[in-house]
């Protein structure tokens, strides 16, 4: 799922339910790519995920975003975390299943 369609999505599903599903989707391209070669299909995974963690982060940034205040700042800390390991996953200096979990960890949240 685009961001373009996950934001369209927003207008007639739940929040939570349109949130869990762009991680489900970004997750399971992750774990496609996670054990093959750094290609494209490798760098596009890893480069979509970061797009999504920074738009949580814009939008956690708003002043209109009603989430309590503590739990904004942790997601954008993470979100903070996820940009730093992006550049070490795409540099070869570590692998995706940090950055897997994470988002497993945000889904689990979601789904309750």
């Amino acid at each position: 799922m685009s961001l373009a369609n996950y934001q369209k999505t927003q207008a007639t599903t739940n929040p939570r339910q349109a949130e869990y599903r762009l991680f489900a989707e970004v997750t399971r391209a992750l774990m496609d790519v996670k054990d093959g070669p750094r290609d494209d299909a490798f760098h596009k995974a890893a480069h979509w995920n970061l797009r999504m963690w920074l738009a949580f982060q814009e939008d956690l940034s708003s002043p209109d975003n009603k989430l309590p205040d503590e739990l904004k700042a942790g997601i954008i800390s993470l979100s903070i975390w996820v940009e730093k390991e992006t550049f070490r996953i795409i540099s070869g200096e570590t692998k995706l299943d940090d950055m897997i979990e994470i988002n497993r960890t945000i889904m689990a949240g979601l789904a309750t």
